[in-house]
């Protein structure tokens, strides 16, 4: 008896060492999980933070015939190389905007060049030439310098000159791919899945069509944007680049996500509530249009959400429909050409100029803000809609 019961207790011992194991190794996990995502997030915050600031210098401008034949004559020879050639080529259409400009001189804050906002922001390793610097230094001093806030990034298109870069372009894109993505994939891919879900007979074709959906959630996505290629712009003929294009393709990749998600939805309504419905004599489609699809709904919607967060975060089908072309100006319409917030992110960050490496992080946190921002409101409306039983 006495050896059973030293069996007995060896054994618990040994029991519960393995759990006090699971549990650390658990918890090592979550922190290394929580230590990365703090780091990530330090990270582009600290890069990213500068763009948000912008340098501007006080020069008097000269509006005058020369400034329109020649628009470097429009600060003084020593200024030229410290104002922005983005700012500069301005004022000619500023003097044929206003007339009255012509032969006024005003003191002005203007754009700065890249170099004087990298040199006052304080990035290591970064130096002017040493006449611009001695410049600039003694404007610092008389006050002529200042670091405001960066209001072009979020009003202006991409530009080659990255002071003057900003998100506008591409967030107007994504705005409308994502909502002519959410226009296709969502409709259609509820519908199937509840066709196949209620409605569809257990047969071989449905089978090999289920097969088919679950294989196609888990293909790369640029295998996508080459289908879009085929269909959309090779065989239909829509604009290449087009947000229609891109909403499109997307929508295909997003399709099988939202259908198995709405089918996983559908079967955790519980079956005793088709069954009352159908003992007071609803016929199958009041029971799925009034019962079963409003207490799925909760479920549908995240896969929804799910879905367009992930479409929204795509470049590779996009890239195959040439959404990553340089794009200054925002589109008026879904036929012209565009680009993404995504693919303009991955352009800036091939670039070789520093200052848009701060412009890719800035990009990052605005997408990532949009995207957690998306998936809270999606929360809240899912929380409210949620049913228990």
């Amino acid at each position: 008896m006495d050896q059973l019961d030293m069996h007995t207790n060896a054994s618990m011992r040994k029991r519960l060492r393995a759990d006090k194991r699971f549990k650390l190794y658990g918890l090592a996990a979550i922190s290394f999980a929580l230590a990365f995502l703090v780091f990530f997030f330090v990270d582009i915050i600290g890069k990213g933070a500068p763009a948000f600031q912008q340098a501007e210098i006080q020069v008097t401008v000269h509006y005058s015939e020369a400034a329109i034949n020649n628009y470097n004559k429009a600060v003084d020879k020593e200024y030229k190389h410290l104002v922005s050639k983005a700012w500069l080529r301005l004022v000619p259409n500023q003097i044929a905007g206003k007339p009255e400009l012509l032969g006024q001189d005003y003191e002005e804050w203007v754009l700065a060049e890249n170099s004087v906002d990298q040199y006052l922001k304080g990035h290591e390793g970064h130096r002017l030439k040493e006449k611009n610097q001695r410049l600039v230094d003694q404007m610092k001093t008389d006050g002529k310098v200042r670091l405001v806030f960066n209001s072009g990034f979020f009003n202006s298109g991409d530009s080659k000159l990255p002071e003057n870069a900003g998100i506008l372009a591409a967030a107007i894109g994504s705005v409308m791919v994502l909502l002519l993505t959410m226009l296709f994939a969502v409709p259609v891919g509820v519908m199937t899945a509840i066709y196949l879900e209620e409605f569809a007979p257990d047969n071989r074709l449905t089978q090999v069509i289920e097969v088919n959906i679950n294989n196609l959630a888990a293909i790369p996505s640029i295998l996508y944007g080459l289908l879009g290629l085929a269909i959309f712009i090779n065989v239909m003929g829509a604009p290449r680049s087009s947000a229609l294009v891109g909403g499109l393709t997307l929508a295909l990749m997003t399709l099988p996500v939202i259908i198995i998600a709405t089918r996983a939805a559908l079967r955790s309504v519980p079956e005793p509530i088709r069954e009352a419905a159908y003992g007071l004599g609803a016929s199958s489609l009041q029971v799925v249009w009034h019962h079963v699809l409003p207490l799925a709904m909760p479920g549908i919607l995240t896969g929804s959400i799910i879905g367009l967060a992930q479409a929204m975060g795509e470049t590779a089908p996009l890239l195959i429909v040439g959404m990553m072309a340089y794009i200054p100006d925002a589109p008026g319409s879904i036929f012209e050409a565009t680009t993404v917030l995504p693919a303009q992110i991955y352009t800036w960050s091939s670039e070789s100029v520093r200052a848009f490496e701060e412009r890719t992080a800035a990009g990052i946190m605005v997408l990532l803000t949009v995207l957690l921002t998306m998936n809270a409101i999606a929360v809240k409306f899912r929380n409210r809609s949620e049913n228990t039983w």
